[in-house]
């Protein structure tokens, strides 16, 4: 995955306004636009449905207002925090949308971060078995990550993004005008997906400034993406869609616990170091490689510890429960064909590797 790929094209001036970057996520049935850039939201109208004729706008409190419709509009905000993320917001939205008599032919703007994306896409999905939806992310981990590629889902108890479907943005608008106000942690949270694409890569990104890194982020999950939409290549050795997941075995079962406060791209930050552990363990990559996760991770600001108290038995738990768990404790790691799906992980290397990360292990 070297090189610049062929969904990136050349940037694009608007009137007045700053360079903005386009990339094509080229999907053989509902390919579409990404847009990069300040004033990108701009871009609204153009990007819509032609028939739709009222608009239901999908947002937090606090988010800041980034969008001006057009339309006839519905205002929906949602909760904040993972709580949200459930199946009874998704029933909010529907109902809402029905009070306010969508048809299939209208469309959902998604505005906000990746819970927002996530539950108003599913929401999208759903209603009337599919209307369309426009992201509109307006934070770092959103743009990079959870408003591209159609994966919409809800949280259950037992397990995050549990519940959900494939379901394709019309297209995507990240305004970077957004990112200004965007608090410093939030900033981080970002910070932690983009630091998985190094190792998708290799490529320095870090070198990049903020929207070019932005645009070779998207850019880099488009293609992977296309390559494998719904995820289907989940067996040990596949380089499919599962990879954009790597470090997210152990991120997501410690936001699962609950027991520390711990946003998505801090705990996917200690995920990336936790897999390049265990692949170590495994003998798949050597020291060098290990401490390279390290580098990054430390160079973006976050942490690389387990937090203190980390149950180990629960975490190991929750991490069988993920969705790549097909064939035994399965995780994406490291190896020398690259990042892939590893099947049927022995426990105690996995025991070992925690140990690493907590300190309890030499």
């Amino acid at each position: 995955m070297s090189g610049a790929p062929p969904s990136e094209q050349a940037p694009q001036s608007e009137p007045g306004r700053s360079t903005l970057r386009c990339v094509r996520v080229p999907l053989a049935t509902t390919p579409y636009d990404v847009w990069i850039g300040h004033g990108a939201a701009e871009r609204l109208a153009s990007v819509m449905p032609d028939s739709s004729r009222q608009v239901a706008v999908v947002t937090q409190a606090g988010v800041p207002d980034v969008v001006k419709v057009e339309l006839p509009a519905l205002r929906c905000e949602i909760g904040d925090g993972e709580a949200a993320k459930s199946l009874s917001t998704v029933e909010e939205l529907c109902r809402a949308f029905a009070r306010a008599g969508l048809t299939r032919a209208d469309c959902v703007v998604a505005v906000g971060g990746g819970i927002v994306t996530d539950v108003a896409g599913f929401a999208a999905a759903s209603y009337h078995r599919g209307i369309a939806v426009v992201n509109v992310p307006t934070t770092l981990l959103g743009m990079v990550d959870a408003a591209i590629g159609g994966k919409t889902a809800v949280n259950l108890p037992e397990g995050k993004n549990l519940v959900g479907a494939f379901w394709q943005p019309a297209s995507v608008l990240c305004e970077l005008d957004a990112l200004d106000t965007l608090p410093a942690r939030e900033l981080r949270c970002g910070y932690g997906e983009m630091a998985k694409y190094h190792f998708l890569t290799g490529e320095d990104l870090l070198s990049l400034p903020m929207a070019e890194r932005i645009a070779r982020c998207v850019a880099i999950k488009a293609v992977v993406v296309a390559g494998d939409e719904r995820e289907t290549a989940t067996n040990a050795g596949d380089r499919g869609r599962a990879v954009l997941n790597y470090g997210h075995t152990l991120a997501h079962a410690l936001e699962v616990a609950g027991e520390h406060d711990l946003r998505h791209g801090e705990a996917v930050a200690i995920g990336l170091v936790y897999a390049a552990e265990l692949a170590a363990e495994l003998g798949r990559i050597d020291a060098a490689r290990v401490a390279e996760h390290r580098r990054v991770v430390r160079e973006y600001g976050l942490e690389a510890a387990l937090p203190p108290g980390s149950d180990a038995d629960a975490l190991i738990a929750l991490m069988a429960r993920d969705k790549k768990a097909l064939d035994g404790l399965t995780f994406v790691l490291d190896g020398p064909r690259g990042v892939e799906v590893v099947t049927d992980v022995p426990r105690a290397a996995v025991e070992r590797a925690l140990g690493r990360m907590s300190g309890l292990v030499p």
